[in-house]
């Protein structure tokens, strides 16, 4: 692929303006236009960095095999609970905004990120934002406080009433269905994966949940089967992404580290790992992609 090529696919899937790409390769506008436009050709430091940004935007067939093993040396550092989130009101806010725009954008909000803001800590009641996309990210934001305070419990397991009641909060008001399994066949818009049989669904969920609850010495492993499988079973009408990346916080909380944070700009390389866990059975460039997204999420939540 052209560098051209690379760039114009980087914009789209990204969503970034030139502006702001430009920023991320710490290029000019100018010069980056000129690359997209094919009036000039990046040297050779300014192309591999066009190259990364393209692995981390869309996504690489060809992921470095000692990799993983690396990035799970790294997650081992990032550790956190649900009290010490909770009680820092500040690292707790980044978590609900950062969390909430993210996950919401993914499954197509056009709220930005200062909208969000705005409805989650300052009441606001947008006119250019519509009523679902504004109760989406309120119930984002009830369904992950529920979440940590249960976290906080001794007795925590991850099972179906906690799994049915992350859906109830999340879609309360939105469907009608709010919390319950969905009882009709449904085909993932995009996707190659096909959705459970309804009817297999509370077999499937038992199973899953049977996985879920139990500790893991490779947490890495445990959340990229578990979450990959949950998004194949689709237990819900709507509202499945948004659950098991809740499920994936829960996870990892739980087990004393800092939840991934999967970022909008990334969901193609989402998408694309998460196809590779489901119908190739090869975890791996998932596990890779949420150990980033822990790194991504420590960033966000704890650096100053």
């Amino acid at each position: 692929m052209i560098y051209s090529d690379q760039l114009k696919a980087l914009l789209q899937a990204s969503g970034w303006s030139q502006e702001e790409m430009a920023r991320r390769l710490n290029v000019s506008f100018v010069t980056l236009n000129a690359w997209v436009n094919k009036r000039a050709v990046p040297h050779k430091k300014a192309a591999e960095a066009i190259r990364i940004l393209y692995y981390v935007i869309l996504g690489s067939d060809n992921l470095d095999a000692g990799l993983l093993d690396e990035l799970k040396e790294k997650v081992k550092y990032l550790k956190t609970s649900a009290r010490k989130i909770v009680d820092n009101e500040e690292v707790l806010n980044k978590l609900i905004l950062n969390l909430t725009y993210h996950t919401n954008t993914i499954e197509g909000s056009t709220m930005t990120l200062n909208d969000t803001k705005e409805v989650l800590f300052n009441n606001k009641n947008l006119t250019n934002r519509t009523q679902v996309e504004q109760a989406e990210a309120l119930n984002h934001r009830a369904a992950l406080l529920w979440a940590l305070s249960e976290l906080e419990r001794k007795d925590f397991t991850i099972n179906e009433e906690f799994i049915k009641g992350l859906h109830l909060r999340l879609m309360n008001g939105i469907i009608t269905n709010a919390g319950q399994y969905r009882n009709h066949s449904v085909r993932i818009l995009g996707a190659r994966v096909a959705a459970a049989n309804f009817l297999r669904i509370p077999e499937l969920m038992e199973e899953l949940i049977n996985n879920l609850s139990r500790p893991s010495k490779d947490l890495m492993t445990l959340m990229s089967i578990t979450h990959a499988s949950f998004e194949k079973i689709h237990p819900f009408s709507d509202g499945n992404g948004r659950v098991g990346r809740l499920l994936m916080l829960a996870q990892a909380v739980r087990a004393g580290f800092v939840p991934p944070i999967v970022l909008k700009e990334r969901r193609y390389a989402y998408y694309k790992y998460l196809e590779l866990a489901q119908s190739d059975d090869n975890s791996n460039p998932l596990q890779i992609f949420i150990a980033e997204s822990m790194i991504t999420a420590d960033e966000l939540l704890f650096d100053q």
